[in-house]
């Protein structure tokens, strides 16, 4: 089985979750044994440019088969970037169109798997975890020392960390609040997002965060795993996705957790068992206070944040992606 996964748009998204997912299928095809070469038996797609439907056109063209990645849905697309809410209508066309040139269309959770079905999408569609490095991404308390060393960070300085772009979906609003409403607590923000694409209420709510929130920029995968594991707490108050690759690597990292109480984690993070939820502002600030109270509710939800991410680390992720070839009559020995 040969697997071609197209590089066109990916420099765009290197510093996305969808850049990071293209990754992360490089390495579970090699943990699988699957060789990445051309010419393919099958495309991996997993933007929705212009370029992609060529790319698709093309592949099918060669008797390949196409497989496009569902990462991104009409929902997640609203209070992005600037200009998102009024181009959404469209974008939900445009992606029913470009799925719909896939043979298969793989998506990481049964929730964006629904949210698939209900735009209209046609093709046979998979829910498939976008899988997490946990070799990589694994507890260690000399990274985690490396992290506070970075910053000037006490061993009993509180921090609280997040990762994002500059987006209210990313629920940087509720961060930056979070992080006023707790000014002992050490908050970090790590992502980058070009300024003109970050609308006018985050520009204003960031230039007015308070003093104890340092927002640090895009990280490379080291640095980010240093502060996953130097870290008192993650917390990740997005209103919605499709996943959460970042909420992999904390878990992966045996970081206790609070995400915000939305459908995509239904079925597999359970609240108070691998994560803490929250609903709302008041709801976060006070389990972000029990996090950091609470050093029993802590370890705790490190050992099942660990175990959580080893059932989707990269080698059982590609052995069941072949499963989906092999399901769907792409496979070629």
């Amino acid at each position: 089985m040969r697997v071609c996964i197209y590089r066109g748009g990916l420099r765009l998204v290197a510093k996305s979750g969808i850049g990071q997912a293209a990754a992360h299928q490089r390495a579970m095809l090699r943990c699988a044994g699957v060789a990445l070469a051309a010419p393919a038996d099958a495309v991996h797609i997993n933007t929705v440019l212009p370029g992609s439907v060529l790319a698709a056109w093309r592949a099918r063209r060669r008797g390949a088969g196409v497989v496009w990645y569902g990462h991104s849905t009409p929902q997640d697309f609203r209070h992005s970037f600037t200009g998102s809410d009024t181009l959404a209508p469209l974008f939900a066309r445009w992606l029913r169109f470009c799925y719909g040139q896939a043979d298969v269309v793989i998506t990481p959770t049964p929730y964006a798997q629904a949210r698939l079905r209900a735009l209209g999408v046609q093709k046979p569609l998979y829910a498939l975890s976008n899988g997490v490095d946990t070799a990589f991404f694994a507890p260690d308390a000399r990274h985690g020392a490396a992290f506070r060393r970075r910053y000037g960070l006490g061993a009993d300085v509180p921090v609280i960390v997040s990762a994002g772009h500059f987006m209210q979906r990313k629920g940087i609003l509720d961060f930056i609040a979070l992080a006023r409403a707790l000014p002992a607590v050490r908050f970090f923000w790590f992502g980058h997002t070009p300024p003109a694409l970050v609308p006018r209420r985050v520009r204003r709510a960031m230039a007015a965060a308070p003093q104890n929130l340092t927002f640090a920029g895009f990280a490379p995968q080291e640095q980010l795993r240093d502060a996953y594991c130097g870290a008192d707490a993650f917390v990740f108050c997005s209103e919605e996705e499709t996943e959460g690759i970042v909420v992999l690597e904390a878990l992966a990292c045996g970081t206790p957790t609070l995400v915000r109480d939305i459908p995509v984690y239904s079925g597999w993070l359970q609240n108070g068992r691998d994560v803490l939820k929250a609903g709302s502002l008041p709801g976060f600030v006070a389990a972000a206070k029990a996090l950091l109270t609470d050093e029993a509710l802590r370890a705790a939800l490190s050992r099942a944040a660990r175990q959580t991410a080893l059932t989707r680390a990269l080698p059982k992720v590609g052995q069941a992606l072949c499963g989906i070839y092999r399901e769907t009559g792409l496979w070629r020995d």
